[in-house]
């Protein structure tokens, strides 16, 4: 049995001390705020499409921040693999459910902005059934979480499926290449020059980067409740022991 020790309660003090959310958060909001204001009133409309074409706005941006987020996952769950750092473990966790909201934001815009132009909001293609599919893998990876409670076995199993989410990425960008899809090509990552307009082209750049600080500042966030959690716990677990 033990007490709680000096550095327990160190820890929980400098965890609760700090905000969960703070500046960047409130920065990244300020951004994407700015962003939209662009996208509705100083942005034009696509030709084909109209206004529905602007959901990309938003719908591409989330993929990126889901993207980064699975990066993060896999990045650090290697690094948890491979030196058992708790902290690793920690940002895989934060990065996970992050990557989690922006999957769910992709699999929203996606079907609205399809109705319009495609005249359904789902079809069964390549790339929108693997983005689905990985939905339920970073759906899964949280569930794992909450299901085991030995920490070292939790983190190990958890590590091993980041990094299988992180395999799937690949193949969601190339199924347009692999497969026939209704979905269109890359119009911006890809080998040539992108082929948008310089004013379309300026504001989704803005998009991308407005969301690639909120997934930073949300990640931050969520790894500091992580912290603060597990202080919490590693002062109750020894004040349960002492007693």
């Amino acid at each position: 049995m033990r007490s709680a020790t000096a550095r327990d309660i160190s820890a929980a003090n400098a965890a609760a001390s700090k905000p969960v959310l703070d500046w960047l958060f409130g920065a990244a909001v300020l951004a994407v705020a700015g962003v939209y204001v662009r996208v509705i009133y100083f942005t034009p409309l696509e030709l084909r499409q109209g206004a529905a074409q602007k959901i990309y706005y938003l719908h591409l941006p989330s993929v990126m921040g889901a993207y980064l987020s699975i990066a993060i996952v896999a990045v650090t769950s290697v690094i948890y693999l491979w030196l058992r750092d708790e902290r690793a473990d920690r940002l895989a966790e934060a990065a996970g459910e992050v990557g989690l909201v922006f999957m769910t934001a992709v699999l929203i815009t996606g079907p609205i902005w399809a109705r319009p132009i495609w005249g359904t909001y789902w079809t069964w293609d390549a790339r929108l059934t693997l983005s689905l599919f990985l939905w339920f893998v970073l759906a899964g990876y949280s569930i794992l979480r909450g299901a085991i409670e030995d920490r070292a076995m939790r983190a190990r199993y958890s590590a091993v499926l980041g990094v299988l989410a992180a395999l799937l990425i690949p193949f969601i960008h190339l199924s347009v290449y692999l497969f026939r899809t209704l979905h269109p090509m890359p119009i911006v990552l890809k080998p040539a020059e992108p082929s948008l307009p310089p004013e379309m082209l300026t504001t989704l750049l803005s998009s991308l980067g407005a969301f690639t600080l909120l997934c930073i500042a949300l990640i931050r966030g969520r790894y500091r409740l992580g912290l603060l959690r597990d202080a919490i716990a590693a002062v109750d677990e020894a004040e349960g022991d002492r007693r």
